[in-house]
C-alpha cells in the first residue's frame, strides 16, 4: 500500500486543492522577484516647467553739475521666453514705467541675447514705449545696447528716442571698463548723446558699476548703479 501522504496528494491533485503543508514547502519553487520600473527621465518640456524666476534689482545715483541729483530704480523678472520689467526716473523724472518683452538667447563662443519689449510710461511723461534690449558677447568683450522709441501720448511734438550703449572689456571674470553712451530725457542737455568711461566689478550676486558722462564739460556727470541678483 503507498504511503498516505501520497495518497493525500493525489487525491488533492484530483480535487484541484492545494498540496499538504510538507510537499508545498518541499516542491513549491518561490515566485520570481519583480522589477520595479525604472524612473521615466524628464522630458525638456518637464525641465522647461521647472525653471525658476529670476530676478534683478538695481539703484543707480546721478550727481550732475549744476543741476539736481536724482535717484532711478529698475527691477526685472524673467523666467524662459518672458520678462518683465519696471522703472523709476528712467524715462523722464518722477515717471514710472513697466514693459513685458521676449527673451531669445544664441550662441556660445559668440553670444546673442535680444529682449524685444513694449511697455507703457507714467508721470511727467505719459507715453506708449516699443523699445529692445541687446546683448553681443565674444570672450573678452561685450556690447548691451538698450533703446525705446517713447511716444508721447498728450504731444506728438515730445516723442523721443531713449538710449543706453556699454562697450565693455572683462580681463578677468570679477573685472570689467570700457566705455558708455546715453540719450534720455530725465534732464536738459546740451548734447543729445553724452558719453565717457565706466568700470565695475562683480561680486557674487551682486554688480557695482560707475560712470562718468562728459569728464570736464558743463554737463558733466558721475553715476553709479547697484545691482543685485537674486
Amino acid at each position: 500500500m503507498p504511503p498516505l501522504s501520497i495518497v493525500f496528494a493525489l487525491a488533492a491533485s484530483l480535487l484541484g486543492g492545494p498540496p499538504p503543508a510538507d510537499i508545498e514547502a518541499e516542491d513549491q519553487a518561490p515566485p520570481p522577484a519583480v522589477a520595479e520600473p525604472a524612473p521615466a527621465e524628464e522630458t525638456d518640456a518637464e525641465v522647461d516647467e521647472e525653471k525658476e524666476w529670476e530676478f534683478s534689482l538695481a539703484l543707480s545715483g546721478y550727481v550732475v553739475r549744476d543741476d539736481s541729483d536724482y535717484l532711478a530704480l529698475t527691477f526685472t523678472a524673467d523666467r524662459d521666453w518672458l520678462h518683465l520689467e519696471g522703472r523709476f526716473n528712467y524715462e523722464d523724472l518722477d515717471t514710472f514705467s513697466a514693459f513685458i518683452g521676449y527673451n531669445i538667447s544664441k550662441g556660445e563662443t559668440f553670444t546673442f541675447d535680444l529682449t524685444p519689449i513694449i511697455g507703457g510710461v507714467v508721470g511727467n511723461t505719459d507715453a506708449i514705449a516699443p523699445g529692445y534690449e541687446l546683448t553681443l558677447g565674444y570672450k573678452w568683450f561685450e556690447l548691451y545696447t538698450e533703446g525705446e522709441f517713447v511716444f508721447d501720448l498728450n504731444s506728438s511734438d515730445d516723442d523721443y528716442f531713449y538710449s543706453w550703449s556699454e562697450l565693455t572689456v572683462s580681463p578677468v571674470d570679477w573685472f570689467y571698463f570700457g566705455l558708455v553712451a546715453q540719450r534720455t530725457k530725465a534732464r536738459d542737455m546740451d548734447r543729445e548723446i553724452e558719453w565717457g568711461p565706466m568700470a565695475g566689478f562683480s561680486a557674487g550676486r551682486v554688480d557695482f558699476s560707475t560712470y562718468f558722462f562728459q569728464p570736464g564739460g558743463d554737463d558733466q556727470t558721475i553715476a553709479a548703479s547697484l545691482t543685485i541678483h537674486f
